[in-house]
């Protein structure tokens, strides 16, 4: 079968979904599948710009394609007569996230414009889909209650489960992926502030934008953190990450209302890594328990203090922590073989 899986390309920033379309196209393309990965364009620092990209997507023709898989907005605006979403998240920014501090939509008539103009056009790219796939209950729930339209919960396995390895709890938190307002590294770095633990903070990842970087950097100047928070600002090889996650105590992972159970949770709980997260962290609650799997703060400098020193005051707590949190991934079943049939059939 003729394939493409439609992505959406932000220049210069990488994570989670670009990870997963990049497996997706080579896990077709074992299966025998002629695939082809095109991604669609997203400029979004102004509602002109969001619309122009909108724009884009809903005038890009395939016809010669068989199946059409999208994932996230706008890239699923694409018109074709056998689309099968598999949606990662829509624009949040003009559904739950309006009206919080991570809106970025003007409060304007332009930006109230923009926003009626993304709902109109997300229903009707999903009254054109032949089935939709969602990656979470979350996501699911999301559409169900904004949109109105029932979806197939399709959790995304991991790209290579086998490499992820335990090695000695060691005496660093490890923060890892993509670093921005969402997934509160700042908040993070002033947890360690309130802590009274050894523990030291190692922060991986590219900065969404310079400003997030620069949030960080003044809060370890504050509290005069230098010692015992290490950030490395860039991209992280999938080598460094193994070698990083392995040798960590516990990885903590903070996003806002997360679409899914995110991939570093299910790469630490694979290495056997208890996982720190906040009670409002959505998806990411499928697989972070209280006191079983890791542990659960409010989401507050003075909650993840607390937490974080419960993680310090015991390796033997973590190593159980992290066992306990490998057998409810591997609960889950995840698998490309289930994915790839649910998609193409």
């Amino acid at each position: 079968m003729k394939i493409v899986v439609l992505n959406t390309s932000v220049p210069f920033l990488r994570g989670g979904a670009e990870h997963l379309a990049d497996t997706l196209v080579a896990e077709l393309r074992k299966r025998g599948h002629a695939t082809e990965h095109v991604k669609v364009p997203l400029r979004w620092h102004s509602p002109l710009a969001i619309s122009q990209s909108m724009f884009a997507a809903a005038t890009l023709l395939m016809p010669e394609v068989e199946l059409v898989i999208p994932l996230k907005f706008p890239a699923y605006l694409v018109p074709h007569q056998n689309k099968v979403p598999w949606l990662l998240h829509q624009f949040r920014q003009v559904y739950e996230l309006w009206g919080t501090p991570y809106q970025d939509v003007p409060n304007t008539p332009e930006g109230e414009a923009l926003r009626q103009s993304i709902h109109a056009a997300d229903d009707h790219a999903f009254r054109q889909a032949r089935q939709i796939f969602t990656n979470s209950a979350v996501t699911r729930k999301r559409l169900k209650t904004h949109n109105g339209f029932d979806s197939e919960v399709l959790h995304a396995p991991l790209g290579d489960p086998e490499s992820f390895r335990s090695g000695e709890h060691g005496d660093y938190l490890l923060a890892i992926g993509r670093v921005s307002g969402g997934k509160r590294q700042a908040l993070l770095a002033e947890a360690m502030a309130h802590s009274r633990s050894s523990l030291r903070l190692v922060i991986a990842g590219s900065p969404e934008t310079p400003g997030e970087l620069t949030k960080i950097q003044d809060v370890i100047a504050k509290h005069e953190l230098q010692d015992r928070i290490t950030l490395i600002p860039r991209f992280i090889s999938d080598e460094e990450k193994i070698d990083l996650i392995s040798g960590a105590r516990a990885v903590a992972y903070l996003p806002v209302d997360e679409d899914s159970y995110g991939y570093v949770t299910a790469e630490a709980m694979l290495a056997q890594r208890p996982v720190l997260s906040t009670d409002d962290a959505g998806g990411v609650l499928e697989l972070v328990r209280d006191g079983i799997s890791g542990y659960v703060a409010e989401p507050t400098a003075e909650s993840l203090a607390e937490k974080i020193d419960l993680l310090a005051a015991s390796a033997d707590d973590a190593r159980r922590l992290g066992r306990e949190g490998k057998r409810l991934v591997e609960k889950m079943n995840l698998s490309w073989d289930n994915v790839i049939e649910r998609l193409t059939s």
